[in-house]
């Protein structure tokens, strides 16, 4: 790998790392509501669940937007299988909210993270969207975390096998960087 390593830009690691921290916290509650039901740790984090999934969704959509917009300013990709993992990371960020989104409306619930009613409720159920929403939020919300997991460990094979340091591009930097146009 060349000396000169190109580096995402300030607003892409903002994204990242914001995201990184927000699905951090996801994924716990998930964990303590499944591996500690009605404890007290389940009752402390459960109920930020769904709030902190529509803030997710909400920097899904603006990081998509923000990669179309800052495309030609990324970073090559290492090789097919990254641009593959990528895309499946990206792909299941959405899909895993949709499918909530989708549940969360079928069961009749009003719907309004942080005090802000996105979906107004409704009498009844349609059975079938919480089927599916049930069915699929939680298991791909677990194939997302195996990927994140995976996503972590290449980027550190990378640099102790390959000799690659790709971790190095979504890091922080001191100082200014004309390959990114201090973005």
């Amino acid at each position: 790998m060349p000396s000169h390593i190109p580096h995402y830009g300030r607003v892409s690691r903002l994204l990242h790392w914001g995201m990184a921290a927000l699905f951090g916290v996801q994924f716990i509650t998930a964990i303590a509501h499944f591996a500690f039901p009605d404890t007290a740790l389940e009752a402390a984090v459960w109920g930020t669940h769904k709030p902190l999934g529509a803030l997710l969704m909400l920097l899904i959509v603006l990081r998509l937007v923000w990669a179309v917009v800052d495309r030609t300013r990324r970073p090559a990709s290492v090789n097919l299988a990254a641009s593959l993992g990528h895309l499946a990371l990206y792909a299941l960020m959405v899909a895993v909210p949709l499918v909530a989104l989708l549940r969360q409306y079928g069961s009749g619930r009003a719907f309004a993270p942080f005090g802000i009613l996105l979906m107004p409720g409704f009498e009844g159920e349609i059975e079938w969207m919480t089927a599916v929403g049930g069915i699929f939020h939680g298991l791909l919300g677990w194939v997302l975390l195996a990927l994140i997991v995976g996503h972590v460990g290449m980027a550190l094979l990378h640099r102790r096998m390959a000799g690659e340091d790709v971790l190095v591009r979504m890091l922080p930097r001191l100082g200014t960087h004309p390959d990114t146009g201090g973005r």
